[in-house]
């Protein structure tokens, strides 16, 4: 099974801090991986450097075989976890604008169905939006990208609990055998059943990196509940 993406020996520094320490794994084709770990334990660092935003202090990282740069953003679509990226006059309609014409994979049709099947007016300005909507419009701009990976920082943590299972849906029905997803939650309950490995990090540093199932084999327990014991005290 070819690799989507390879990280070898990262090490990333904000100054005299450590925030990854010599960080190895790989994404393999056709999987969805949980990046879990704590608030400050390094998640969004390693999204930033694969979405091609941080550039790294020593290791190598490629998507592809491609090296992360103009190349490699070409087949990332990255969710952030900062809610404000839209201008507040923008509409949904004009965001959707903007999307095809930056991104050459950027499928309107899907972007359509989606903000229909949620309800949401195209004509609404992102400034008048709940935080629950402007959660849903962000997704549904990265998901509606035919990329090779998917980065999804929090996707479901702004959303209301009877969202969260469409999104969730939403994010299996819009990806595709060929590509991977990363993405990062607290909420563990609500998509462990849908991730076939998970990357569990502390302090920047791997400490479990395996199948869900090998997991929940070895610690004879649930994602969730590894999650709460390996934490409980933070």
């Amino acid at each position: 099974m070819n690799n989507i993406l390879s990280c070898t020996n990262i090490t990333k520094k904000y100054g005299n801090k450590v925030a990854l320490d010599n960080v190895s794994f790989e994404i393999q084709q056709g999987r969805i991986v949980g990046l879990l770990g704590p608030n400050g334990a390094g998640k969004t660092t390693i999204m930033k450097i694969i979405a091609g935003l941080l550039t790294i202090n020593d290791g190598e990282i490629n998507v592809c075989g491609k090296q992360i740069g103009v190349e490699s953003k070409k087949i990332v679509s990255y969710l952030s976890d900062k809610e404000n990226c839209f201008s507040a006059n923008e509409t949904v309609l004009s965001i959707i604008h903007f999307y095809s014409q930056f991104y050459e994979d950027f499928n309107i049709n899907r972007a359509n169905e989606m903000i229909n099947n949620l309800k949401i007016d195209p004509k609404t300005k992102y400034k008048d939006m709940s935080k629950g909507t402007k959660e849903k419009v962000r997704l549904i701009m990265i998901m509606s990208r035919d990329a090779m990976l998917y980065v999804l920082d929090e996707p479901i943590g702004g959303v209301d609990p009877s969202a969260r299972e469409y999104i969730i849906k939403t994010i299996l029905q819009c990806y595709n055998e060929k590509a991977s997803i990363l993405i990062s939650t607290h909420l563990i309950a609500d998509i462990e059943n849908v991730l076939d490995d998970a990357i569990i990090i502390k302090e920047g540093k791997i400490i479990e990196n395996s199948s869900v199932e090998q997991l929940r084999e070895k610690h004879n327990m649930s994602l969730e509940e590894i999650f709460k014991e390996e934490f409980r005290c933070y």
